[in-house]
């Protein structure tokens, strides 16, 4: 699976979408429970998904593949 087949979702305990990430062919971008999208690098990327991996957040991780 490539970077751009996918989307990150952070999800709270209630399945409540918080952010999410997607690569596209200008880069990544997130975009916010309010729907507000901003441009960011894989460095933001991964400074957002580490925490939930490591058991520091209360973040749930959840990788989708799109339909590309």
């Amino acid at each position: 699976m490539r970077n751009n087949e996918c989307i990150i979702k952070f999800l709270n305990k209630n399945g409540k979408v918080l952010q999410s990430f997607q690569r596209d062919k200008e880069g990544w971008h997130q975009t916010s429970s309010k729907g507000i999208v901003r441009r960011c690098t894989a460095e933001q990327v991964l400074s957002h998904l580490l925490p939930p991996l490591a058991g520091v957040s209360t973040a749930i991780v959840k990788v989708e593949r799109l339909n590309v």
